[in-house]
C-alpha cells in the first residue's frame, strides 16, 4: 500500500510525476492559447513545450518535495521525543494524560485505567545499581506493551510507575488485561553477576463509562494498586469507578 503521508517516499514520487506532468500541460496551454479567438491550438513549438518541463520540472519537483518530506520527518521526531519517556519509550506522563483526557471528553462507552507499580524495586537499585534498574524498567515496559493490544495506551509515569488505559474495556476485560502483565512480568528474568533476578508488578485499576475526569480515575486506580501492595503485592486490585 502506497504510503502519501507527508513522510511517505511514494508522495515525493508521485508529486514529481504529476508536477512534470502539470508543467508540461501549463506550457502547451500558455503556447498555444490564443486569448483573441479565445480557441487553443497546437503552439509554434509543441516539442519544446514538452521537453523543456519534461526536462527541468523532475529535479527540481523531486529535490523541493524531498527537502519537505524530511521536515516532515524531523518534526515527527520531535513530536515524538516530546511525548516519549527516553528510557522505556512508553508515553510520558504528560502526553499520556493528554490523549486519555482528549478520548474520555469525545468518546462515550466503555474503558478501564490500570496503574502498575513495579514491587520492592528500590532494593533493585539499591543492590545492582541504578544501570540496572533501568535495564529492569525498560524489560517491564516491554513486557506491559507485550501484554495489551496496539489500541492501548502505556505510559511511564515516574519512577517504576506505569499506566495503561483501555479504550472499550469493561471490568472483566480490564482484569484479563491486568493479570495478563503481572503474570508477563513476573515471567521476566534479568541475570546479574550470576544471580537471578525475577520481578513482579502491583496493579491497581478501575473501570468506567467516559466521560470522567481522568485524575479523579487516576486516583482511584492510584489507591486500588495500593490495596494490591497491602495486600502481599505482586496481585491485581481492580473495580468500577464509583462504586461503593
Amino acid at each position: 500500500m502506497l504510503d502519501l503521508s507527508s513522510t511517505g517516499k511514494a508522495r515525493v514520487y508521485l508529486g514529481t510525476i504529476g508536477g512534470t506532468l502539470l508543467c508540461i500541460a501549463v506550457a502547451l496551454l500558455i503556447d498555444g492559447f490564443d486569448f483573441a479567438t479565445g480557441r487553443w491550438r497546437w503552439g509554434s513549438e509543441p516539442l519544446n513545450n514538452i521537453l523543456i518541463p519534461g526536462v527541468l520540472a523532475p529535479p527540481l519537483l523531486f529535490l523541493l518535495l524531498s527537502q519537505m518530506r524530511q521536515l516532515a520527518l524531523a518534526h515527527r521526531e520531535v513530536l515524538t521525543a516530546a511525548s516519549t519517556d527516553s528510557l522505556t519509550q512508553c508515553l510520558n506522563r504528560r502526553a499520556f494524560t493528554a490523549m486519555v483526557e482528549g478520548y474520555i471528553a469525545s468518546v462515550t462507552g466503555d474503558a478501564a485505567l490500570l496503574v502498575i507499580d513495579v514491587d520492592f524495586f528500590k532494593s533493585v537499585n539499591d543492590r545492582f545499581g541504578h544501570d540496572k534498574g533501568d535495564e529492569a524498567l525498560g524489560m517491564v515496559a516491554q513486557a506491559i506493551k507485550g501484554s495489551v493490544r496496539s489500541t492501548d495506551l502505556v505510559a511511564r509515569m515516574g519512577g517504576e510507575e506505569f499506566s495503561v488505559f483501555l479504550p472499550a474495556t469493561d471490568l472483566t476485560g480490564a482484569r484479563v488485561a491486568g493479570e495478563a502483565i503481572r503474570q508477563r512480568v513476573a515471567a521476566v528474568e534479568i541475570t546479574v553477576d550470576g544471580e537471578l533476578l525475577h520481578l513482579s508488578v502491583s496493579v491497581g485499576g478501575v473501570a468506567f463509562a467516559a466521560p470522567a475526569a481522568f485524575a479523579e480515575l487516576y486516583r482511584a486506580a492510584d489507591q486500588l494498586m495500593y490495596l494490591a501492595k497491602g495486600s502481599g503485592r505482586d496481585r491485581t486490585v481492580l473495580d468500577t469507578f464509583g462504586a461503593a
